[in-house]
């Protein structure tokens, strides 16, 4: 591990300060990135996680992928997580914190919308930097995208009637638009590209080009991270500043979560004897969240400046630095 990443959490850091000052400082730049958008899916962001995720889209060797069926369990345990358990401790965790334990520091329609964000962050699961997240950790890059193409296809169908159920309403509104889009900008998109790839420089009995081209990758992978950790906190700079309390009130539930829905999984993984190429990804995939479709639901369902689509909001500003404390944690106890 060289410098650079030994010290990644430094860096982040510094790039989190940085955007919320640079938000703050040069607010109109920010908001024209912002508006680089369709279908709430940000262009740049896109740009970002294209350049972090295609270094292991080229490592995805389609002839290993059917051998997938003959190691279930990490799936397995990914799929049950992120369907039958995260949901409903989401909903568990709003309903304690803001109905009982911040009952007197928000009013209970705020604290409703709260609890509504929090679900639909729940109810959507692995967001495409979870690729990022499983070449951290040397994850295997076959079962990553299997993982990830099983995940989206249930949420097709199972989201709306799932966040529908947990919210109590019945005029869910799958936006299609920005669900389509997600998948076809964060996984088809850099598959296709990381196929291509491999495929023009794949050589008999040997993968130096390849491997020579992933060791150039990697460093534009790193600052491309980065660069999104940036972007992502000076676009919420103003929110940051002028809602300080209510971000930290909804941060504390969406911690306890994230950190406890990735301890079941990865200690499932270890009890079940996974390997840990397939355990790491499998615990972040089912720690991670949609945002960019929760955020969507928020918005559409409860108004751009509504509680529900400002913990959605909290729940992109903690995804990052929270899933890079997970990936340490993950380099940490390899078995």
């Amino acid at each position: 591990m060289g410098l650079f990443e030994r010290y990644l959490s430094v860096w982040v850091g510094l790039c989190i300060l940085a955007g919320v000052a640079l938000g703050n400082v040069l607010p109109h730049v920010f908001e024209a990135l912002a508006g680089v958008e369709v279908a709430q899916v940000n262009l740049v962001v896109a740009v970002l996680i294209w350049i972090m995720i295609y270094p292991m889209m080229v490592q995805v060797d389609f002839a290993s992928i059917r051998s997938i069926g003959a190691r279930p369990k990490g799936l397995i345990i990914t799929l049950v997580v992120n369907w039958l358990i995260k949901p409903f401790t989401m909903a568990a965790l709003g309903w304690v914190f803001f109905r009982f334990l911040f009952a007197d520091l928000v009013d209970p329609q705020t604290a409703g919308e709260y609890i509504a964000g929090m679900i639909l962050l729940g109810v959507a699961p692995c967001t495409a930097m979870v690729f990022v997240w499983s070449q951290l950790t040397e994850g295997d890059a076959n079962y990553t995208l299997v993982q990830v193409s099983v995940n989206d296809v249930i949420m097709i169908f199972a989201f709306a009637p799932l966040a529908a159920f947990l919210l109590g309403v019945t005029d869910i509104v799958v936006p299609w638009n920005t669900l389509v889009l997600s998948v076809v900008l964060y996984v088809v998109i850099p598959l296709l590209a990381g196929v291509l790839t491999r495929r023009a420089l794949s050589q008999p009995d040997t993968t130096a080009r390849l491997d020579a081209l992933l060791t150039k990758l990697k460093p534009y992978s790193m600052v491309g991270l980065l660069a999104t950790v940036v972007l992502l906190f000076g676009l919420q700079a103003g929110t940051i500043t002028s809602q300080p309390l209510d971000i930290v009130l909804i941060a504390i539930p969406l911690l306890i979560q994230t950190y406890g829905i990735f301890a079941v999984a990865y200690l499932a993984a270890k009890w079940w004897q996974v390997e840990h190429a397939i355990a790491a990804p499998c615990a972040l995939i089912g720690t991670s969240n949609f945002f960019e479709l929760a955020v969507a639901v928020a918005i559409g369902l409860f108004g751009l400046h509504s509680g529900a689509a400002l913990a959605t909001v909290v729940g992109v500003l903690v995804e990052v630095p929270v899933m890079l404390s997970l990936v340490t944690i993950v380099n940490r106890t390899r078995w």
